[in-house]
């Protein structure tokens, strides 16, 4: 069985997903993260919005596949939680910079 290899500030954020102070060290202080419709800008707002999803929700993310696009890292998970299509697979965005993420855009 293959093991995924993720840049490090990835694996970091989907090994914190349930775990907001930890998440928030993954982005640069000006992050913006886009899911659901919505934009959060800097670290704050990615925090309180992932602190409120997972209690919600309660998902969980296994990411199968990676591959460059760009300056981006394209990740596609499995996500399973109590939301209306689970489980679903998502396309996470990523553009990092010295080590962080710097952009995410989660998309169906």
């Amino acid at each position: 069985m293959n093991t995924l290899t993720l840049p490090e500030p990835i694996a970091a954020y989907f090994a914190a997903e349930h775990n907001p102070e930890a998440l928030a060290h993954c982005f640069t202080a000006q992050a913006i993260m886009k899911d659901d419709g919505h934009t959060y800008t800097g670290v704050n707002a990615i925090k309180a919005f992932m602190a409120e999803a997972s209690a919600k929700y309660s998902a969980t993310s296994v990411p199968f596949a990676v591959e460059r696009e760009g300056g981006f890292q394209l990740v596609r998970a499995n996500v399973t939680g109590n939301f209306p299509g689970s489980p679903i697979v998502l396309s996470y965005r990523f553009r990092l910079e010295r080590g962080l993420i710097a952009s995410l855009e989660i998309t169906a």
